[in-house]
């Protein structure tokens, strides 16, 4: 597997919003996106802190259905 950069929360949520996911709703620090061809997700707000990349991993490949390599080029 290759290294991936770190990535804040802010920035991933940045990144999720830009792919054409939008905020469905929050629950505490949980916000729900959606997607219009039906796909969701899940991302804690956690700021500027870094997102684990086991985390990161599993939204990308499982939730937004991408590959890790086209979600970061």
């Amino acid at each position: 597997m290759s290294v991936f950069p770190s990535i804040s929360f802010n920035e991933f949520i940045h990144r999720v919003e830009a792919l054409g996911f939008i905020r469905a709703r929050q629950k505490g620090s949980h916000i729900r996106f959606a997607h219009s061809d039906g796909r969701k997700t899940t991302i804690p707000d956690h700021g500027n802190k870094d997102v684990p990349k086991g985390l990161l991993l599993k939204i990308i490949r499982h939730d937004l259905e991408m590959d890790p390599r086209d979600f970061f080029n």
